[in-house]
């Protein structure tokens, strides 16, 4: 499925009023998908609504908080109707909560998880139910490095980040079957809020951007019908591979 095939396509992202979800919904846009912008906040939605109007896209704001099960699933009623498709599906909204283990509210750890794990399963479920009734369509989700490493002060975010890729593991081979393509990003050290607040000891000019993952779904977006990639690692250059 190549995005110059994608014409009028609609792809549904989630986290995207900032960050990588905003570079992702752009670069989207610029591909001619129809660009449904899921978040919790509503003018940061509109923002990235008007700039993808600029460059000639088209885009829908659905106002949703990822934590909820009911706002995902009006979120999906919305955008499916009653004869409407996804066709892609990224799943980018995140939280994180940082600090020492010893000192971590359970309010906290029910926040990271329920957004970052419970809400990313749950978009995922409702996806698939419209793309594998359709034998078609694409899941990107956007893990992060610590789902495969720990990192100190970061618990509660590393395990929702793992779950993450536990989940697009298990996916990827169900959705397979149905002719539905589950794939993950991993990217480590994006110039995001997020990350300024979780690592501080980072300087700004050694981040990534938010374009180059949005990069990477584009990439996966153009693979070929006979491949399948199951995910992505983007490090900071200069930081360990392993």
């Amino acid at each position: 499925m190549k995005t110059s095939d994608l014409k009028h396509k609609v792809a549904v992202v989630t986290g995207a009023g900032g960050g990588i979800g905003r570079a992702v919904s752009l670069l989207l846009a610029e591909k001619k998908f129809h660009v449904v912008l899921a978040g919790r906040t509503l003018g940061s939605l509109d923002n990235v609504a008007k700039t993808i109007a600029d460059i000639g896209g088209t885009a829908q704001v659905v106002q949703t908080d990822i934590s909820d099960e009911v706002s995902i699933v009006s979120l999906f009623k919305q955008v499916l109707g009653d004869d409407g498709s996804i066709d892609v599906l990224i799943n980018n909204a995140g939280v994180g909560r940082f600090g020492p283990l010893a000192d971590a509210k359970t309010e906290d750890l029910d926040l990271v998880l329920n957004t970052n794990l419970r809400g990313t399963y749950l978009c995922c479920r409702e996806a698939m139910r419209a793309m594998g009734a359709r034998g078609s369509g694409v899941i990107i989700n956007i893990a992060s490095v610590v789902a495969e490493k720990g990192y100190p002060l970061q618990s509660a975010y590393v395990a929702s980040k793992h779950g993450v890729m536990g989940l697009t593991k298990s996916l990827a081979v169900e959705a397979q079957a149905l002719g539905v393509r589950v794939s993950a990003i991993l990217p480590g050290g994006v110039d995001t809020a997020m990350v300024r607040d979780a690592r501080p000891d980072l300087e700004p000019e050694s981040l990534l951007a938010p374009e180059d993952v949005a990069e990477a779904a584009d990439y996966l977006l153009n693979l070929s019908p006979r491949a399948a990639v199951d995910q992505i690692v983007i490090r900071r250059r200069g930081s360990s591979p392993f």
